[in-house]
């Protein structure tokens, strides 16, 4: 990307928690721009700095783009994302509260619709009423929000600045009413303080296709961070256990409103091992000494909810599924040091179903939770690899599981993560 004008994009491979945020932390050095296209404060990405006194910092990252991080980069949120306002000022003020400068370098585009407090209250009802099937959402809103957004009905950042605001605000709420009984909820309250950050926001808004569009003909390089990962994408996901937007290369498209051909390159970040959290089938899971080993050693809580992910062995049958729909020009391995302490390391690359190798990945999630995982056996490495710079400096056995991957996907691990903090990155080419 060093000194390419265009469009580079980050995406997670698996189910999320990949690891995204290090990456765009480490590419923010090289980009002017760093965009966000779907999703909402849902998403979560934890970045860990030394600071000038050694000290390290942790920022966690829900809706803003992380690459502010970076003090010369400017930050856009795209139309596609979905922006509950209320968490994208406290989010703000913590990154500032912490000495980054943000707020004159944070861009919203006016075509990205409002999460609101009642898509909140809603997002819980339907929780609680799909019962024992419940999806597992972080409650946030955001499937509420784009429900909207499908139906037509949703509100977006310009309307804000419309007269007739306050009663298409009741409307909308009403028909929830309709739809899930007279919930508690203030309308008046949130129209007037939607009214007062309105104001706030202003400077932040922009006709975001035409903003997005200057920057490039200007030769601006842009990084676009991905939130969640494939297997949470609504049409390629574990449907219907998945997030309610587009999270593959399309997605960006769509969600920035930027042809295809103005992406240069997309990179796949894949943790050395699969986690998830929520519902739904997980071939590869482990409920067992394995599993809990990955959840200690991998700090395996999410940075939105805290809960605790599901972990198992990696799966390269997802990420190759994966690989086939968002084209990945290199891989981001990240997290191989939590494998250090394992004798053997198993890789599924295979699905059986009644005895048959299964092509792709089943869109049936009954017949995905039937599969039989064919595993590869690779050897552990049992040696500290924190401290390690180079490739070529890594024990064999990594080294081998590395190669392994590589010759499976078709596509080579540029950056593999062997540690949290920034500098914690071994950068093959």
């Amino acid at each position: 990307m060093a000194g390419q004008a265009g469009v580079s994009v980050v995406l997670g491979a698996q189910w999320g928690d990949e690891g995204k945020g290090k990456l765009v932390d480490i590419l923010a050095a090289e980009a002017d721009i760093c965009a966000r296209c779907a999703g909402g404060n849902n998403a979560g990405h934890t970045i860990v700095v030394t600071n000038d006194q050694g000290e390290k910092v942790k920022y966690a990252f829900n809706l803003l783009p992380s690459g502010l991080i970076n003090p010369k980069v400017q930050a856009f949120i795209g139309s596609g994302v979905v922006v509950h306002v209320p968490s994208f000022f406290k989010e703000l003020e913590a990154l500032e509260d912490k000495g980054l400068q943000v707020a004159e370098r944070l861009f919203i585009s006016d075509r990205a619709h409002l999460v609101m407090g009642f898509h909140q209250v809603v997002d819980g009802l339907k929780e609680v009423e799909l019962g024992r099937g419940s999806i597992g959402t972080t409650r946030k809103g955001i499937g509420p929000t784009y429900s909207s957004k499908a139906s037509r009905s949703g509100l977006r950042v310009h309307h804000l600045y419309d007269p007739t605001f306050p009663d298409q605000f009741r409307k909308l709420v009403e028909g929830r009413f309709k739809r899930y009984g007279h919930f508690e909820f203030d309308t008046e309250g949130e129209i007037k303080s939607m009214l007062e950050f309105a104001e706030r926001l202003r400077p932040h808004v922009v006709d975001g296709p035409t903003w997005l569009h200057k920057q490039l003909q200007a030769g601006k390089r842009v990084l676009v961070e991905g939130a969640n990962a494939l297997m949470l994408d609504i049409d390629y996901g574990t449907y219907p256990y998945v997030t309610s937007s587009s999270t593959t290369i399309g997605g960006v498209c769509t969600g920035l409103g930027i042809p295809p051909f103005a992406i240069k390159r997309a990179i796949g970040v894949i943790k050395a091992y699969t986690t998830r959290v929520g519902g739904g089938p997980f071939p590869t899971e482990q409920l067992n000494t394995i599993g809990e080993t990955l959840q200690e050693v991998g700090a395996e809580y999410g940075t939105v909810t805290g809960r605790r992910r599901r972990c198992g062995w990696l799966d390269l049958v997802v990420c190759k599924y994966s690989t086939l729909i968002n084209g990945y020009t290199s891989i981001n391995l990240t997290k191989l040091d939590v494998l250090d302490g394992f004798d053997e390391i198993k890789v599924a690359t295979g699905y059986k179903l009644d005895g048959v190798l299964q092509e792709g990945f089943p869109a049936d999630l009954n017949r995905l939770a039937e599969v039989e995982v064919i595993y590869e056996t690779l050897p552990g490495w049992k040696t500290d690899i924190t401290k390690i710079a180079t490739f070529d400096a890594l024990p064999e056995a990594a080294q081998k599981y590395v190669a392994f991957i590589e010759n499976y996907l078709g596509v080579k691990v540029q950056y593999i993560g062997t540690g949290p903090a920034r500098e914690s990155t071994i950068t093959c080419f």
